[in-house]
């Protein structure tokens, strides 16, 4: 684009300078010499003013563009492209790429685009005509695209669609990729564009002996389902009978289950072979029925050497030695059960049974009588407690939430009880009740 430059007519001065040097004597009387003027080229002059006038009507310092407020910012390197219709190319990359104007853009007296801002995302992209003047081409003027520009997307597939929709020429069909799933186009102005949704997060395969699933067991579901939607935000969708599933959660799957007295947590573990761990079960004085194929892997009902209820599962493929490490080190969200209490009759029976079939290990609590359960040198997923003395083995869980406090009032406004914070060395907590009496604790880690 053109922009106003200093002019030196060297040649003058130069005269000018031999001139005085053979007239002057005393470098001083240069002050005291009146000012000749010159007559300028006449084309020369026609240039002069022309950029003048730009400059005039272009902003003063950095600032190429009016000043917005904006949470796009210009970054260390930032593209600033060249189309053929820089009116048309505004309008297009608002349309197909949801592009907006980062202050007001600077119209040429011929209608050019001289230049323009757009915010994509978090990212600024500059935009003017071409100037043949100053040798600036888009890439259809120089045969094609010297360079790609790579967007980030939330759905490559729509966004895809939408641009070649508009008129962009499809160079390579949208596909998945090691590095994401992405798709390549050359908009209606020759630039080519690299789409692109990076992969989600590998989510960590359970190891043997996690917790895969885990269900409360209540009396009323209906009532559950709005207490603890109340409490933990949670959105319980119908799944079947008298089932519900948790909606939305990141990295865990929990359910409630109706029509039942015994207030508990149902658990799903995790194993390597479930035939093998359906013998470990029986010859450890445990229950377990024939596996039956689900959506989610071969699933068996079980019983432990104490009466407690829970099932096995595996899944469709073993965890890889990256997985385990992301299991490790896997965190937990809002609503998410961030700790399992297990209480059993008889802690010793316990040890040994769950020892054998899930191969547990165990290291003395912090309270008297209360065991860590451990996987090798990492904790089960998620954190597990166990301690004897119960009348019938029950599952406590707890619950991770942000705000401790207000959390608190709304298990009282929903008609359940909760205790006063307590600082623990892991965090906040409180110990609650539901509306229909199921124990629970909320942790603010």
């Amino acid at each position: 684009m053109p922009t106003p430059t200093t002019v030196h007519r060297e040649t003058d001065h130069q005269d000018l300078a031999a001139e005085g040097r053979a007239t002057m004597t005393d470098p001083l009387e240069a002050l005291h010499t009146p000012i000749v003027p010159l007559d300028p080229d006449p084309d020369f002059a026609a240039r002069l003013r022309e950029r003048l006038r730009r400059a005039l009507l272009q902003p003063m310092g950095d600032t190429m563009t009016t000043v917005q407020e904006a949470p796009a910012q210009l970054r260390t390197l930032t593209p600033y492209i060249c189309v053929d219709n820089g009116q048309h190319a505004l309008r297009w990359y608002a349309e197909a790429f949801g592009a907006e104007l980062r202050g007001e853009p600077i119209i040429m007296d011929d209608g050019r685009v001289g230049h323009a801002e757009l915010t994509i995302g978090d990212s600024v992209m500059m935009l003017a005509d071409e100037w043949p003047e100053e040798g600036l081409l888009g890439p259809t003027a120089r045969g094609g695209p010297s360079q790609s520009l790579y967007l980030t997307v939330p759905d490559v597939d729509v966004v895809f669609s939408r641009a070649v929709e508009l008129g962009a020429a499809p160079a390579r069909p949208v596909a998945d990729y090691p590095y994401g799933r992405n798709g390549v186009v050359t908009d209606p102005f020759g630039h080519r564009w690299m789409i692109t949704t990076p992969p989600s997060p590998a989510r960590p395969r359970l190891r043997e002996g996690d917790v895969g699933y885990a269900s409360l067991w209540v009396p009323d579901v209906d009532r559950a389902a709005k207490f603890y939607g109340t409490v933990l935000g949670w959105h319980a969708s119908p799944a079947s009978g008298s089932s519900r599933h948790v909606q939305g959660l990141p990295e865990q799957h929990i359910g409630m289950f109706g029509g039942q007295e015994h207030r508990t947590t149902f658990l799903a573990f995790a194993v390597h072979d479930i035939h093998d761990a359906i013998q470990r079960i029986r010859a450890a004085g445990g229950n377990a029925e024939e596996p039956t194929d689900e959506p989610y892997g071969l699933s068996a009902m079980c019983t432990d050497d104490q009466g407690m209820s829970f099932s096995i599962y595996q899944p469709p493929e073993r965890t890889s030695p990256v997985e385990e490490k992301l299991a490790q080190t896997a965190g937990v969200s809002h609503g998410e059960i961030s700790y399992l209490t297990i209480g059993v009759p008889d802690i010793a029976r316990a040890r040994t049974f769950f020892g054998t079939v899930l191969g547990w290990d165990f290291t003395p609590g912090h309270t008297p009588g209360g065991w860590n359960v451990r996987l090798g040198d990492t904790e089960v997923r998620p954190m597990t407690g166990m301690h004897g003395g119960t009348e019938r083995p029950v599952v406590v869980p707890m619950y991770a939430v942000d705000d401790i406090e207000t959390a608190v009032t709304r298990v009282r406004e929903a008609g359940g009880s909760a205790t006063a914070p307590a600082q623990q060395p892991y965090g906040l907590t409180s110990e609650c009740t539901d509306d229909q009496g199921s124990r629970f604790y909320l942790g603010q880690h």
